[in-house]
């Protein structure tokens, strides 16, 4: 599929989630930018145009036709702390954790009346339910 036939609401859909993913790597910055040394490659916050590009965090997610999985189809999500240092395994999961729950609250105000969920599926945590453009 080429950029000119993605259907609009595939756009505006896509486009909603993005604003909810930069809303939570923000959120993530101010909580806690500076408990790692961040990663010598990457800007500072606030400084691309992206957020997914800058700063301690990298919040994301990628669609999946959810092949195998117990859930189906939906989007992983992943929330990456970008730093050469140690995290402890502890602080990574409450990172994840407060990651998903805060997208959990941005999908109820970007996507109202959806019936959109964040659980784990597998390994992964993947946002699904209602997709419908």
């Amino acid at each position: 599929m080429t950029a000119a036939s993605v259907p609009r609401g595939l756009d505006a859909w896509e486009d909603a989630l993005q604003r909810v993913l930069s809303s939570v790597d923000r959120e993530l910055e101010s909580r806690h930018g500076g408990k790692w040394p961040l990663h010598p490659a990457r800007p500072a916050a606030g400084e691309a145009a992206n957020p997914q590009y800058d700063g301690l965090f990298r919040v994301t997610a990628a669609f999946t036709a959810g092949f195998g999985s117990k859930i189906g189809p939906g989007y992983v999500l992943r929330a990456e702390i970008a730093t050469l240092s140690p995290v402890l395994r502890a602080d990574r999961e409450a990172i994840e954790e407060e990651a998903v729950a805060l997208v959990r609250e941005g999908l109820a105000r970007e996507f109202p009346g959806k019936d959109l969920a964040v659980d784990k599926d597998g390994d992964v945590w993947k946002i699904h339910g209602d997709l419908s453009l």
